[in-house]
């Protein structure tokens, strides 16, 4: 399942698909990041003033972001229920107990 974000100036495509926001279907990042934390805001701000947020190297305003961070939610949440989900939570939860044991 994708979400359609926006399109870039060049045409291409800003979805989230699955657990990434990805761009022309190739995954960009798996977190949005606030322009006010990230240490290039000067450089994203001057090229792209409305920019709040940064999904790996795109810019997304406020509404973009958003949608995006309510996509990567919907996403996680549904992994959290499967059953890849699960099995990945037991496989940690195995891994940090044999730790704790030979540590």
């Amino acid at each position: 399942m994708s979400t359609y974000i926006k399109t870039t100036q060049d045409g291409r495509k800003v979805e989230v698909i699955g657990l990434a926001v990805c761009l022309d279907g190739h995954k960009e990042a798996t977190r949005l990041v606030s322009v006010s934390e990230h240490p290039n805001r000067d450089a994203i701000l001057a090229a792209m003033p409305s920019a709040t947020h940064m999904a790996g190297r795109l810019p997304l305003t406020a509404e973009e972001a958003a949608a995006a961070q309510a996509a990567l939610d919907a996403a996680r949440e549904a992994y959290a229920r499967s059953p890849k989900g699960l099995s990945e939570r037991i496989r940690a939860v195995q891994n940090q107990a044999l730790a704790n044991r030979d540590g």
